[in-house]
Parts: C-alpha cells; structure tokens; sequence
C-alpha cells in the first residue's frame, strides 16, 4: 500500500486538471483536515522536481515548477514547430469553410472530439474563439491571417470551391439545429 502523499501524487498526474480538496479526501478516505497536511508533504517532497503542487482554497493541481518554465517553454516551441496533424487540418477545413463554427459543429462534421485540435490551432494562431451571440456558453471559431498565410490564400474566400462548400455546409448544419430544437421542444 503507498502513502497518502504517493496516493495524492498519483490522483493529480492521472488527473491532468484540477481536483476538488472534498473529493481528493474522499477518494484518499482522509479528513479534509489530513489532506492539508498530505498535501504540504507532497509539495515538500516535489520541491527540486520540476512539478509542484498549485492549489486554491477549494482545488489542487499538479503543475510544472515556475522555475523549469525555460524547458517547458523550449518543448511548446518545438510543439509548434511541428507540421499540423491531420485531425488538425480537418478542424482547420471546417472552421475555414463554415465561420463562427462551434466545437459541437466542427465535431459533427468530423465525427469525433476536436478539442485537442482546437486546442493546437489555437496556440499556433490559426484560428481565434468569440463568444456566440446566439448562446453565451458556445465559443465560435475562425480563421485568422495568420491560417490564411498558412494556407497560402488572401481571403477564405479563394479556397478551392469556397461558395459551394460554404452553402452546403451552412445547410447541414442549419438542418442539425433545426433538429435539435424540435428534439428539444418535443
């Protein structure tokens, strides 16, 4: 059996995110109390490592150590050095053919999550996320020029088929909210 320091170690590297202090004393089956103390013993025992441990008053999260900021910073160049991906380039198609695409419509279309994609094109500058005017909690995606560079074009519009695809894409997505809303209403 590990320690409760080893046990909390291994919660917040599986996690990736931030966890609630309640649930990480629930699934440590500790007090709230002792994991105060667990957790003041696991950021001793990180000190020198490179990770440390970043907490609220209500969360915890295991993060890189401010002082190994020069390494990681040299690993997300490298990161952005590297040729998009396809499940990338599929997001980026989408997003250039249908403007103010929503992760739920850039996913529909491609058949699976894009977050991770989203999340790439994003830190390139590829592409850039507003709130949507129709719902607040949705994030519309588009292009930016520094994808249009990218791409090789002026404007989206000098895409190979930009009318046609744009029209066909507008009607199937305007077709899935269509269903939504009767779904929902029924």
């Amino acid at each position: 059996m590990i320690s409760p320091p080893a046990a909390l170690h291994a919660i917040l590297f599986a996690s990736g995110e931030p966890i609630e202090k309640k649930q990480l004393a629930k699934l440590l089956e500790i007090k709230e109390s002792e994991l105060a103390v667990t957790l003041k013993l696991l950021t001793d025992s990180l000190r020198g490592s490179g990770v440390t441990i970043i907490e609220t008053e209500t969360e915890a999260e295991l993060r890189t150590a401010p002082e190994a900021s020069v390494i990681v910073k040299k690993l997300r160049e490298n990161e952005l050095a590297r040729d998009l991906g396809k499940g990338s380039l599929e997001t980026l198609a989408v997003i250039a053919y249908q403007s103010g695409a929503t992760r739920g419509s850039i996913d529909w279309v491609r058949g699976v999550n894009s977050t991770t994609s989203l999340r790439t094109l994003l830190m390139r500058g590829l592409i850039e996320g507003k709130e949507d005017e129709k719902d607040k909690r949705r994030i519309c995606y588009s292009l930016t020029t520094d994808a249009l560079a990218y791409l090789g074009i002026a404007r989206s519009e000098n895409l190979p088929r930009f009318s046609e695809l744009q029209a066909t894409t507008r009607a199937v997505v305007e077709e899935k909210e269509l269903q939504e809303a009767d779904s929902s209403t029924s």
